[in-house]
């Protein structure tokens, strides 16, 4: 869920604003998508931990008894009950993409990651991880897409695993991925029975009582496929047998779970190379020739 709220400020009117959103499918995680130029966080703490991207400009918080640059490119945190502050250190403000944790959320994915500590608390106050800053857009980009709660949690999952295992004041070895081919082969059932619906990992997992980051991890190294890439695969499949029986395009994305048909087409070429427009009058000419020829 998403809800947009434009910041107006005196001397900068129209232009900041905020995007928020809640994830459905992952209790205990928030994000915010904001440009600020004059906005200026006092001085403050909370309960959660934050973890956030700078896209463009520069941001600047006092943290941890010091002042703190964080570039474009770079992330900086904000461990849980740490006071800290927020500004722009450039006159034209920043672009930030941030996360906010609960710790409780935290202690979870550190138990899935098998690693050790009481309290989460992450090292540090600017990181400057290349590998890291994609993930955590990719995952951001997801939700602003509007993409599946299953595509949403695994890239989410995927990009706190290496935050934490780099990051965090914890011990810990990934566990490596087993065969735990029954509890795949229930996934993928299920997947071909409900690509409808919005699945989440945690469901999936849940399913085949494993834990959300370990049976993503099996999954992909059972079918070469994450979970999410493996029910896109499914949808597009189906969206090809309705179109080959004359659905219409808009019809075609809510039978097989799209929001609407631009998702289909953007899923859909990104696949095959071909719209479903094209695909849909590829076999119309098809069935033309097919007619004519019958004819003769």
């Amino acid at each position: 869920m998403v809800a947009s709220y434009p910041y107006k400020s005196a001397l900068m009117e129209d232009h900041e604003w905020t995007r928020y959103y809640r994830i459905s499918a992952t209790e205990g995680v928030t994000a915010l998508h904001a440009r600020f130029v004059a906005h200026r966080y006092p001085r403050h703490a909370h309960e959660h931990c934050v973890v956030g991207l700078v896209e463009s400009g520069v941001q600047s918080y006092s943290y941890r008894r010091s002042k703190h640059i964080t570039l474009a490119g770079q992330m900086f945190v904000v461990n849980p009950g740490e006071s800290h502050t927020g500004e722009a250190a450039a006159e034209t403000g920043y672009v930030y993409r941030t996360l906010y944790l609960q710790t409780e959320f935290l202690r979870r994915v550190l138990d899935d990651l098998g690693m050790t500590t009481r309290f989460p608390f992450l090292r540090g106050a600017i990181i400057n991880d290349r590998s890291l800053a994609l993930l955590l857009a990719r995952f951001h980009k997801s939700l602003s897409s509007q993409a599946s709660k299953l595509e949403q949690e695994s890239f989410l999952l995927d990009a706190l695993a290496v935050l934490l295992l780099r990051y965090a004041d914890a011990s810990g070895v990934l566990c490596p991925a087993g065969r735990e081919r029954a509890a795949v082969l229930k996934a993928r059932d299920y997947i071909e029975s409900h690509f409808d619906h919005d699945i989440s990992l945690t469901r999936l997992a849940g399913l085949v009582s494993l834990s959300p980051y370990y049976f993503a991890r099996v999954f992909e190294k059972a079918t070469g496929l994450p979970p999410h890439a493996y029910l896109e695969s499914v949808r597009i499949t189906k969206a090809c047998e309705l179109l080959d029986k004359g659905a219409t395009i808009g019809t075609t994305a809510f039978s097989v779970g799209y929001a609407d048909q631009s998702h289909l087409t953007k899923r859909f070429k990104r696949i095959l190379a071909i719209t479903p427009g094209q695909y849909s009058e590829a076999n119309k000419e098809a069935r033309i020739r097919t007619i004519q020829l019958s004819k003769k």
